[in-house]
């Protein structure tokens, strides 16, 4: 494992996470995913805790980063691949757990929503690390 590709990886993808999450959940989805959301869970933008939010980014990318570098995964396709298989495993569980315990999500249209946004949110961020893993020596 090599501890440097992981964190560039990860700084890399971390920032993908951050920008893909405002062009898909910002930008393209919002209105979707609120009609299907219960918005009085959710906070305006002017009150997000944006440090909770480049951490989760970042946490969230060097975890594809590792899974990346255990599975001897390179470029952009193979992080793509694998960023979307993790991002639609774990958006179809955690969306599918927020339903049963919650009222975040009002019918199971928010989930299929949220799912696909993840899913490419999660693999675009997935061809980023790979990308970047891959750049440079060869272990």
């Amino acid at each position: 494992m090599n501890t440097n590709k992981i964190l560039l990886g990860g700084v890399a993808g971390g920032i993908a996470f951050f920008f893909l999450g405002w062009v898909i959940y910002g930008m393209l989805f919002a209105d979707l995913i609120a009609q299907h959301s219960n918005n009085s869970l959710m906070r305006p933008m002017e009150e997000f805790v944006w440090w909770a939010m480049i951490a989760s980014n970042l946490v969230n990318a060097i975890l594809l980063a590792i899974i990346m570098s255990w599975s001897n995964i390179s470029g952009f396709g193979g992080g793509l691949k694998v960023g979307a298989i993790v991002g639609l495993l774990f958006g179809v569980s955690m969306d599918l757990s927020f339903y049963a315990m919650s009222t975040m999500y009002v019918d199971m249209t928010g989930i299929v929503i949220d799912v696909i946004a993840f899913t490419i949110m999660t693999g675009l961020s997935g061809g980023v690390i790979g990308w970047v893993m891959s750049m440079g020596k060869k272990d």
